[in-house]
């Protein structure tokens, strides 16, 4: 079983919106200390940083192909992680990941990960 898991994934129109949500599943991750991060990746491509947040939920930031349009929130420290995705648009098809480790936009630097949920954007 992965440490994260994802939900929320879907298929939509362009235009429409989406919400994800990352839980901890594993005892071994305690989301209270680890900044959390969402990522993508298409088959065939590398995986791409799309935003990460602090460990208390008051730092964000956000990759330039999504900024304005995404946004990463966590209530609190114990809550889930979201990932508010509107004006979607077809180039954001890809699976998207949940991540949890040190607070940046590269992969690298997070521990744990989800199994990813496939988030499906038509024309």
């Amino acid at each position: 079983q992965a440490p994260l898991a994802e939900s929320g994934g879907g298929s939509v129109q362009a235009g429409e919106s989406l919400r994800l949500a990352c839980t901890v599943t594993s005892s071994g991750v305690t989301a209270s200390s680890t900044a959390m991060a969402w990522f993508r990746q298409v088959p065939g491509k590398e995986r791409e940083a799309i935003a990460c947040i602090s460990i208390g939920g008051s730092v964000s930031k956000y990759a330039d192909s999504v900024e304005g349009r995404f946004t990463i929130s966590r209530k609190n420290i114990e809550s889930p992680v979201y990932l508010q995705m509107n004006s979607l648009r077809p180039e954001d098809t890809a699976i998207y990941y949940c991540a949890a480790g040190s607070y940046g936009l590269k992969p690298e630097t997070y521990e744990y990960w989800g199994q990813g949920t496939q988030v499906t954007v038509s024309s």
